[in-house]
């Protein structure tokens, strides 16, 4: 709400109205939601800084394990379009995992943003294409060819019991949630470190199915 806004608004206004991924309508409380971004960016900022502080061979290691429990959840990728994620900041590094799916039949992507402040695309890639710089500078498929993924993988900052998802704070994912025309699994990928007890979810906040870690599954309460 801009200040010209409040100027001609109704003084009995006290909430702004917020429509949810359903498409239904909640109140929300102006400081309220205040409270929760400005929160949310310092634990953000606290969660990245921790994971770079673990060396890197460490941060490789639980890569690995977050690998080995997210392909019972693949089942068989033969056919199967699965969007992973181009590691940055101290993520889960699962480019051998993109190999390896794609030597055993299955589309990988990586998701791209086509416009800022838009839902994201998702480009099919494959290990050894080339790649370009994308938004800030990430790496993405140099030949766009979008795909729907039955699979997506999105990486955490943090993540709560209830497997709903701190990311960067741009809503990307949220987005791009909210518009798909298919349903397909979305599993959160990170640190069993970064669990929080909460990220004090608003209505736009999209829960996962599952937030998959070095230390095993975590399904959605």
């Amino acid at each position: 709400m801009t200040e010209d806004d409040s100027q001609s608004s109704s003084p009995c206004f006290a909430h702004e109205l917020e429509q949810s991924a359903d498409g239904s309508f909640h109140t929300v409380d102006p400081q309220q939601r205040s409270d929760v971004m400005r929160w949310r960016k310092g634990e953000r900022k606290r969660l990245i800084e921790a994971r770079l502080a673990v060396p890197a061979s460490q941060r490789s290691g639980m890569a690995a394990a977050i690998a080995e429990n997210l392909m019972p959840l693949f089942g068989d990728v033969s056919g199967k379009t699965i969007s992973f994620y181009w590691p940055l900041r101290g993520e889960p590094d699962l480019r051998p995992l993109m190999a390896q799916v794609a030597a055993a039949g299955a589309q990988c992507a990586l998701p791209v943003v086509v416009e800022r402040n838009a839902p994201l695309a998702f480009h099919a890639w494959a290990p050894g294409e080339p790649l370009e710089k994308g938004f800030w500078n990430i790496p993405v498929p140099k030949n766009a060819r979008a795909v729907q993924p039955d699979i997506i993988l999105s990486p955490v900052v943090g993540f709560d019991p209830h497997c709903f998802r701190l990311g960067y704070g741009g809503g990307y994912f949220d987005r791009t949630l909210a518009v798909l025309t298919h349903e397909p699994v979305v599993l959160g990928v990170g640190y069993a470190s970064a669990s929080i007890p909460t990220i004090f979810p608003q209505p736009h906040d999209i829960a996962l199915e599952a937030i998959v870690t070095e230390a095993g599954v975590q399904k959605r309460i």
